[in-house]
C-alpha cells in the first residue's frame, strides 16, 4: 500500500504535530497492516464530535498523562478511525475534514462524496 497518497490522489499532507497524531504518531494519517482501526481521516475536532465520541466510549477530550495524551479540544486536528467518522456522519455530528491529509485507504470505508461534504 502506498502510504503517501491522499483521497484526492495527491501526496498525503501532514495532519497535526501539536497534538501529535496518526497511528504511527508521526503527524500523518498514514496507515499499514497493524492499524486495524484505520486511523486515516484528518479531522478538525468540534465540541459536538468530542461529546459523541465520549458517549460512544472513546473519550478523546480527557487528558491521559500516563499515555502522554493531553486531551483534544475543539479546533485540534486528529487522525480519526474511518468507521468512527462515518458513524459521526450518520449521527449528524461529523467534524470537518482536511482532504489533502486524509489517506486514500479511507475510501474503502467512507465514500468520497461524504468526505467532500465536510471538507475544509
Amino acid at each position: 500500500m502506498d502510504a503517501s497518497v491522499n483521497v484526492l490522489g495527491t501526496t498525503l499532507q501532514p495532519c497535526s504535530t501539536k497534538p501529535l497524531t496518526g497511528f504511527f504518531r508521526n503527524g500523518c494519517c498514514d496507515t499499514g497492516p497493524q492499524d486495524r482501526g484505520v486511523h486515516t481521516v484528518c479531522a478538525v475536532m468540534t465540541a459536538e464530535f468530542l461529546a459523541l465520541s465520549k458517549y460512544l466510549g472513546n473519550d478523546l477530550s480527557t487528558p491521559r498523562p500516563e499515555f502522554g495524551f493531553a486531551g483534544l479540544q475543539p479546533g485540534d486536528r486528529w487522525c480519526l478511525c474511518a468507521a468512527r467518522f462515518l458513524q459521526a456522519h450518520d449521527e449528524g455530528a461529523a467534524p470537518l475534514v482536511r482532504l489533502d491529509a486524509t489517506h486514500k485507504r479511507t475510501l474503502d470505508i467512507v465514500p468520497l462524496d461524504v468526505l467532500e461534504r465536510y471538507a475544509l
